[in-house]
């Protein structure tokens, strides 16, 4: 990757082409307040009913940024906040020789003059939203992709009944398709291209990725040590290289903030008559700090005072999905962190100066090292990947991804997709004597 040089024609991202399939709708859920104008707030009604309405802006270094993000369905049509905001907090880029660090978002940026303008195949089937690309500059760009994507199987059900009325079996199929709404834009750093993408699914859940593409910097080439031999014969390595992205979550849940954070272990204890049991203990995370994933691990941000019909507090997951982890820096160690919010902490890393700022947090390590009690979490979340570059990379690259999921965990009493045929079945149905 060089930021000197540019590259030719980089690939382009294809969204699925559904305009006559999959509408996105402009009817629903009542409208939440959302303190944002027309242009910059997209409010879409998928076709399962869900209706998801946020703000979007661009930020010269964060790119694509999310704002006040609400959820309706059409089974529960209020709609109900989930995050304040959510966007990228760094893409830490280093080579495995030791010679070739960038971070890209404060040192170039995902916004400004680096982010594309959409064209082609770039939203194919979706509508694309124009506006600043945060450089500062009045002009306009076509730079947000808007789509209604399918997502597979949402789920499905045989359920076998007696019929008395014919003294036979009675089977009802619940099956059905589920589908996405997808924010996108397109940044060129240099020879990579990067893709911001936010699937918010109809069932409530959230993905946030990260795509890259492009093509391989033909400057960072180096020896079999460290490189991969790209081309013919064994004389160009292309050298390996880690994205170290981090993302920055701010929840509100149901407006009320104030989350807390929770973090479950599954551990062996002992063994029952046929294997072996297990046992799930909750830890509370009252003061900032940094965690690791270990195997059958998860955190929780939990509303205090929200609760869903069940009277259950409702609460979001964070699902981390394996990832690289690189051992080069303290920050790019911990898969989460939670800090106490505070407005000087920008940045995962090289954390941007401010005269107003203390000169000293430079990384989420030092935004957790006074152990602050949490009253307003932010969480951190870093997803690595290590890129051991490969023939079918040229060229253009193939689109590789990382990213981790926010699952609603009790968000609403019962599955927000739930048929007419179902809405009955909440809790134990056929209890033992």
């Amino acid at each position: 990757m060089t930021y000197r040089m540019m590259a030719g024609a980089a690939a382009l991202v294809t969204a699925a082409a559904l305009a006559a399939t999959v509408p996105v709708a402009a009817q629903a859920a009542p409208a939440a307040a959302t303190p944002c104008g027309a242009s910059a707030m997209v409010k879409e009604t998928l076709p399962n009913g869900t209706t998801w309405q946020m703000c979007w802006r661009i930020n010269d270094k964060a790119g694509l940024v999310l704002d006040h993000v609400f959820v309706a369905t059409k089974r529960y049509p209020t709609p109900v906040q989930v995050l304040d905001s959510i966007r990228l907090a760094q893409l830490n880029v280093p080579y495995d020789n030791g010679d070739t660090e960038y971070n890209d978002l404060t040192a170039i940026g995902m916004g400004g003059y680096d982010m594309e303008t959409l064209t082609g195949d770039d939203c194919k089937g979706g509508s694309i939203r124009v506006g600043s690309d945060g450089s500062g500059e009045p002009e306009q760009r076509k730079v947000l992709c808007v789509s209604a994507e399918p997502r597979g199987l949402a789920y499905r059900l045989h359920e076998q009944e007696w019929d008395d009325t014919t003294d036979q079996p009675k089977d009802t199929i619940y099956s059905q398709q589920g589908h996405d709404l997808v924010l996108r834009t397109i940044s060129k750093l240099g020879w990579y291209e990067y893709v911001t993408e936010y699937r918010l699914h109809d069932d409530g859940q959230i993905s946030a990725r990260l795509g890259a593409t492009g093509d391989l910097a033909p400057n960072e080439y180096s020896v079999a040590s460290n490189g991969w031999p790209i081309g013919k014969g064994a004389k160009d390595y292309a050298t390996m290289h880690y994205h170290n992205a981090f993302w920055r979550v701010d929840f509100n849940i149901a407006g009320k903030g104030g989350e807390q954070v929770e973090q479950y272990d599954t551990t062996t204890d002992g063994r029952g008559s046929m294997t072996a049991k297990l046992k799930t203990s909750r830890t509370a995370i009252a003061k900032e700090g940094t965690f690791t994933k270990v195997n059958q691990r998860w955190w929780r941000l939990v509303s205090p005072t929200s609760k869903n019909a069940d009277g259950h507090a409702r609460s979001y997951e964070i699902v981390t999905t394996g990832g690289d982890k690189y051992e080069g820096h303290p920050e790019t160690k911990p898969d989460v962190t939670f800090s106490q919010k505070d407005p000087c902490e920008k940045w995962a890393s090289d954390n941007a100066s401010d005269p107003e700022c203390p000169l000293d947090i430079q990384t989420v390590v030092d935004f957790v090292k006074n152990k602050q009690k949490l009253t307003d979490p932010v969480a951190w979340v870093r997803v690595g990947f290590h890129h051991v570059p490969r023939d079918e990379d040229q060229s253009p690259m193939p689109m590789h991804w990382q990213g981790f999921e926010l699952v609603p965990r009790d968000f609403t009493e019962m599955n927000p997709l739930t048929p007419d045929g179902r809405t009955g079945v909440n809790g134990n149905q056929y209890p033992q004597d």
